[in-house]
This record gives C-alpha cells, sequence and structure tokens, in this order.
C-alpha cells in the first residue's frame, strides 16, 4: 500500500546581501484590525436595533367617536411631517374607535393638552386619511408611552356628507333637482359641449387679459370686492329665499323640459309665420294708401262729429256709473252674486217647482182653516214685530204708549198691600194666564162706527166687552 508523505515546506529565499531584511508582523497590527472589525458589527448591530426594533419612540392611543376609515399603516403628521403611524384598530364596549400610534423618539413624549384630528389629502376622492397631532406645551406635564387621549381630545375628519346635512332638506331637494335639471338640459349636447370646450383657451385669454385691467385699477378692484362681500352676506342671510328659487327654477326647467316637442314644433312653424308676416307688410303700403284717402273723404264730418261728441260726454259722464252698475248686475266675480248665475239657476228652480207647486197649494188650502183665525190679528201681530206693539198700543198726545207690569218673583204682594220677600214658587202663585179673549182691536179706542173691536160677524171666539 503506497502513502503519500504531506508536501515539504517551501525553502526560506536566500537571503539578499545587498536589500534590508523583511520586517517581521507585530501584535499591535493585527489588535488594530480586530478592533476595526468589532467596530463596524457594532454599528451593523445598531443599524439592526434601528431599523427592526422601531427607533425607540412611544406607543399612544386615541379615542374617536369613528373609525372615520382609517387602516393600518396610516401616517402620523406634525405640521406636514411624518412622525409615526397608526398600528391597531380596535372597537371598544361603548362602540368607540381605539386607535394604536407610535410615535418616533424625536417627538416623545407627548404632553398634556395635545389634540389629534383625522385628516385627509387635498383630493377628497381618494379614500385616504392620517391623523394630524397639535402637541400640548412642553411646560404641561408629559403623558407616558401607552396613556389613552380621550374623545373630548380627539377630532374627526369633516366629509363632504356632513357639509350637505348641514343644509336643510328643501335646500338639499332644490339642489339635487338643480343637478338633474343641469344634467337633463345638456342630454344630447355633448357635440356642442365638444364644440365650447375647444373655445375654452380663448376664453381663459380674454379672462386673463380681463383680470389684468382689474389688477392695473387696484382701487376699483378693491371696491369691487367688497361690494361683492356684501352681495354674498346679503344672499346667505336670504337662504331659504334662495332655495326656494332653486326649487322653482327646477320646476321652470322642468316644465321647459315637457313641452319641448311643443317648442320644437313651434320653431318648425316660425319660418312660415315669419314669410306670411312678410307678406302682410308687403301689402301694407297700400292698405296705407286707401287709409290715407278716406281719412281726406272724413275730414269734412269732422267738425260735425266734433259737436256730437261734446254733447254726449255729460250724457257719457252720467252714464259711465250706470253701465258700471249695469255690468256688475251681469257679471261679477264671485259665485252666486248676478244675474248670469241667477240665470243659471232657473232651470233648476223651475224643475223643482214643477214637482213643489201642486203640493204647496195643497198645503195651503188645507191650512186655511188653521190660518184663518189670525187673519184678523194681522195688524195686531205686525204691528207688534214692527214697532214693537205700537199700533195695538194706547196712544196719547205724544202718541202710543204701553201698559205694563213688573213681576218680580222674589216678592209677592202681603197685607196691607206691602211686598214681602218670598221663594220664586211663591211669588208665582197669585198669577193666572189665558183669562182674556179679546178681539181684533179691543186694545184701542173703540171706532165710532162699530168697526173695531172686529168680531168678524160674531165668527171669532172672542168677547168684544173685554177691553182695557
Amino acid at each position: 500500500m503506497a502513502t503519500a508523505s504531506p508536501p515539504s515546506p517551501p525553502a526560506p529565499p536566500p537571503p539578499n546581501p545587498s536589500g534590508p531584511a523583511p520586517r517581521p508582523r507585530s501584535a499591535s497590527s493585527s489588535r488594530v484590525r480586530v478592533l476595526a472589525a468589532g467596530a463596524l458589527g457594532l454599528v451593523v448591530l445598531i443599524i439592526a436595533y434601528l431599523l427592526f426594533a422601531g427607533a425607540g419612540g412611544a406607543t399612544y392611543k386615541l379615542e374617536f367617536a369613528e373609525a372615520d376609515q382609517l387602516v393600518r399603516g396610516d401616517q402620523v403628521q406634525v405640521g406636514g411631517v411624518p412622525v409615526g403611524s397608526v398600528t391597531n384598530i380596535e372597537l371598544t364596549h361603548h362602540f368607540k374607535a381605539l386607535i394604536t400610534i407610535h410615535i418616533d423618539s424625536s417627538l416623545v413624549p407627548l404632553h398634556q393638552g395635545t389634540v389629534a384630528q383625522v385628516r385627509t389629502p387635498s383630493l377628497t376622492t381618494v379614500a385616504n386619511r392620517y391623523i394630524e397631532l397639535n402637541p400640548g406645551p412642553n411646560n404641561n406635564p408629559s403623558l407616558p408611552s401607552g396613556a389613552t387621549l380621550p374623545a373630548s381630545a380627539t377630532r374627526e375628519v369633516t366629509d363632504l356628507d356632513a357639509l350637505f346635512n348641514t343644509l336643510n332638506p328643501k335646500t338639499r331637494k332644490g339642489l339635487q333637482g338643480f343637478i338633474q335639471g343641469t344634467a337633463e338640459q345638456y342630454v344630447g349636447e355633448s357635440h356642442n359641449l365638444g364644440e365650447s370646450t375647444e373655445l375654452f383657451p380663448a376664453f381663459e385669454t380674454a379672462t386673463s387679459h380681463f383680470f389684468s385691467e382689474l389688477v392695473r385699477e387696484q382701487p376699483v378692484f378693491t371696491n369691487f370686492l367688497v361690494e361683492t362681500a356684501k352681495a354674498v352676506t346679503t344672499i346667505g342671510a336670504r337662504k331659504e329665499q334662495l332655495a326656494d328659487l332653486i326649487e322653482n327654477q327646477n320646476k321652470a326647467f322642468g316644465a321647459i323640459g315637457s313641452v319641448q316637442s311643443k317648442l320644437a314644433a313651434g320653431l318648425k312653424q316660425l319660418p312660415v309665420t315669419l314669410r306670411q308676416g312678410n307678406h302682410t307688410f308687403a301689402e301694407l303700403p297700400s292698405s296705407l294708401a286707401a287709409l290715407t284717402k278716406l281719412f281726406e273723404a272724413s275730414k269734412p264730418t269732422t267738425k260735425p262729429l266734433t259737436k256730437l261728441l261734446e254733447r254726449l260726454r255729460p250724457l257719457l259722464n252720467t252714464a259711465t256709473p250706470a253701465v258700471h252698475n249695469f255690468s256688475l248686475a251681469f257679471s261679477r266675480p264671485g259665485a252666486n252674486n248676478d244675474l248670469t248665475d241667477l240665470v243659471r239657476a232657473l232651470p233648476g228652480l223651475a224643475s223643482q217647482l214643477e214637482t213643489s207647486s201642486p203640493a204647496s197649494v195643497t198645503a195651503e188650502k188645507e191650512s186655511v182653516p188653521i190660518t184663518a183665525f189670525f187673519g184678523p190679528y194681522a195688524p195686531d201681530l205686525a204691528g207688534t214685530l214692527r214697532t214693537f206693539g205700537q199700533t195695538s198700543a194706547y196712544y196719547d198726545a205724544d202718541g202710543h204708549y204701553l201698559r205694563a207690569s213688573p213681576v218680580l218673583p222674589d216678592f209677592k204682594l202681603g197685607e196691607n198691600n206691602n211686598l214681602a220677600p218670598t221663594s220664586p214658587q211663591g211669588a208665582l202663585e197669585g198669577l193666572k194666564s189665558g183669562q182674556l179673549r179679546r178681539c181684533p182691536g179691543a186694545a184701542a179706542t173703540a171706532a165710532a162706527d162699530g168697526s173695531s173691536p172686529f168680531v168678524d160677524g160674531e165668527l171669532l171666539s172672542c168677547d168684544p166687552s173685554e177691553i182695557p
């Protein structure tokens, strides 16, 4: 079995008698290299710690009424500079959002008075959020790591929906109708809108020139801004009227849109109408020439006509109120107050009379035996209703007078014709009614010819001797 021996070390080079001898490696050089490698490793460890251990800092918890679309990893900023991030989002037992944030060591510790608010980027359509901190004064007590900022120290984001919620329902409805009406107004007008967009650069140039002229006249521009602010303030004070205006404008646009076909048909008929008007205007000179001849021929009759009109003027002045009243009698604003309404009601009245007249005649015939008794007393009843009994009352040089005796239910006639207090039932015990059966006209002095009292040939069941 063959074996191989290790190679022998190379022989040292022969000494160079003419050059210097080589320097041996010292122990101090090896020590320096070890220290440099150790320092490099320490730096690597420090950098790794800073990268993977969170670079120090502190953790705080923020209590919000709602999470406001926050997610883990959203930034925490102070004055627009990122100083931390959101690390956790939880829901508390009180149904509030508990946000955990980590703050870099450059800002910790936070102090009491710190306020946290959810913010959005400049584009409101981007679903992104970040938390902005407003640190409290440094002379306030510091907040330890893990402290919780209550809901009183946090502010939610103001979304666009919250802005619309500040408007009342009528304003929101009017704004919605205005937007919908504007959309309906531009339906099918995309080509025209594209042409208008092509003219937009020229519009910008003109607008730039306009504002340069405004800036050149600085006092006038300042006055314009002040007056515009006053106008906007006045409009803001009348927001209810503005909401009604927007709503009515929406209704107007809706009405115009509903009759769009009719409007188009009317515009189609407009050229025909203009042509007919042009034909009428072309024949107008001949008509004016004929009217001129008529005026020339009627000049001799103007003087007698003037005299006639002057004489008719008093008649017209007198007749004007009568004609006005006559017109009102025939036609007056309102219902059932003029002759026209009366004529319209006559057919219904006639139909009712056709059915009610025979029954009325029969009822009157059957009521004659009952009402015949009241006929002779008609003058007395009429006098009672007209002048409260003067026709049947006594009269003297001053005219008729009435004899009346008071009834005092709280007293009665006692001994020696004196009034004594009593109850209402006791005062009425001595009173009697229905004791007289006077004939018509018996309340006045009897006539010399015997016509009163009237007994109707003794057909009336009355006593002519009963007189006052």
